[in-house]
């Protein structure tokens, strides 16, 4: 992936307000349809690596082509750089006509401050080709106000070769079974858990994906709403966590570890010192980079089911990127949008490796094994949870990212962390 996790993060919690327009009113249609004028739509974008870099930069090409009076301004930023200039323009109330999105409470922030156009209707005959799943992060109210260009989910990256010395024959299906299996790696002498705690975000994926289990996604969402998380499902996910740390299943020095430094998590897995990791969809690529890797060995299952829990087996958690359009901007940010979503440009994004698929049935176009095992996934699912500290909003996120950091250490109890992502929430 050419975007992390992490950066992912960092840059979703700065985006509340993206500074800078594109000129002209008008737009014109994909494929040559006339405009009254010459336009210019101005589209930040992230994607500053290969192959996307050279790839966008050459449908903007094509569309031009086809549009001669719609000039497309591609202004790629690297992370980093994008968030600096966004804290320049925060004050603007503006935005670029088309600008990267990871959905969520940020977005709706920035709905609310009456930034973002309602493409509901006329972007209606085609944001219907999105997977649901996709299109969860970037719909409010029965309105839509972003597309997906990409997505993942979380679920455990695990060495088969380990998997096989501890006797484990196939992976676990419940959170039951799981904790056996933990067991049963700590008894072979393997650690059965990476994780970089030093992070915090890596381990709001346990307490998560457990309230999704056991409360639902409606009672994510809903908690939301009321501002209230101190329900007794709630709880039982931080309970439920409890039960796995009181098996000490982490790496020696895991609170102070990093999630992609060359002593970090990733690199646990990559170099066979742990046998397993709950991460994204990137997590392949990372431990390569860090890592010897584990080549054939690598394996992916999503994340188990809990007795007894309301939630499916089949609800996925996890994030991606989109598009959002300013209120302001012309038609022809649209229809631009519209271009490269359509399923020939997007699939050859998929075939790539770039992109992970957001239309339906793009599935087969991912090549690496791995990655079409969490496409299909992502494909069947029957519910999408957005990460937590985007869904919410920035100091809700940011509380249940410390709070189950806190858990994981011992210094809170699953009471305590429902309690204090309730009074952030009630303050928000």
């Amino acid at each position: 992936m050419s975007l992390s996790r992490r950066g992912a993060v960092l840059l979703a919690a700065g985006a509340l307000l993206l500074g800078a327009c594109g000129q002209g009113d008008t737009g014109g249609a994909q494929g040559g349809s006339a405009s009254a004028g010459k336009v210019t739509v101005e589209w930040w974008n992230i994607s500053t690596t290969e192959p996307l870099k050279s790839f966008w930069a050459q449908k903007v090409k094509e569309y031009q082509t086809a549009n001669p009076n719609v000039t497309i301004k591609n202004v790629p930023i690297e992370n980093e750089a994008f968030k600096a200039k966004i804290s320049t323009v925060t004050q603007s109330g503006k935005t670029p006509d088309i600008y990267s999105t990871w959905g969520g409470g940020v977005l709706k922030q920035q709905i609310d401050a009456g930034l973002v156009r309602d493409i509901s209707s006329e972007a209606a005959t085609w944001i219907a080709d999105f997977t649901p799943a996709a299109m969860q992060a970037y719909q409010f109210d029965g309105k839509t106000y972003a597309v997906p260009s990409d997505i993942g989910m979380v679920g455990f990256w695990y060495n088969k070769a380990l998997f096989e010395k501890a006797g484990i024959t196939e992976p676990p299906t419940t959170w039951t079974a799981f904790l056996e299996a933990v067991k049963k790696l700590k008894a072979s002498g393997t650690t059965p858990i990476a994780l970089a705690g030093k992070e915090k975000w890596p381990g709001h994926y346990y307490w998560a994906y457990l309230a999704m289990r056991i409360a639902g996604l409606d009672a994510l969402k809903q908690a939301t709403v009321d501002d209230d998380f101190n329900k007794p499902d709630f709880v039982a996910a931080g309970a439920k966590l409890k039960e796995l740390v009181d098996l000490q299943p982490f790496q020696k020095g895991f609170l102070g570890a990093a999630y992609g430094t060359p002593d970090g998590q990733a690199a646990a897995v990559s170099n066979g010192k742990a046998a397993m990791e709950l991460m994204g969809q990137w997590a392949p690529v990372t431990q390569n980079d860090v890592g010897k890797g584990l080549g054939d060995d690598l394996g992916f299952f999503g994340f188990p089911a809990v007795e007894g829990g309301k939630g499916s087996p089949t609800d996925v958690f996890g994030g991606g990127g989109g598009y959002a359009i300013g209120v302001n901007a012309p038609p022809a940010a649209v229809d631009f949008v519209k271009f490269i979503s359509r399923a020939d440009v997007h699939r050859q994004a998929v075939e790539s490796g770039a992109l992970l698929p957001v239309l339906k049935g793009e599935e087969e176009a991912v090549k690496d094994p791995n990655l079409a095992v969490v496409a299909k996934a992502l494909a069947t699912a029957s519910g999408f949870q957005l990460y937590l500290d985007q869904a919410y909003p920035p100091a809700v996120g940011q509380e249940v990212n410390d709070s189950v950091a806190a858990l994981i250490a011992g210094s809170k109890t699953p009471e305590q962390v429902t309690q204090a992502v309730t009074e952030t929430a009630k303050t928000e």
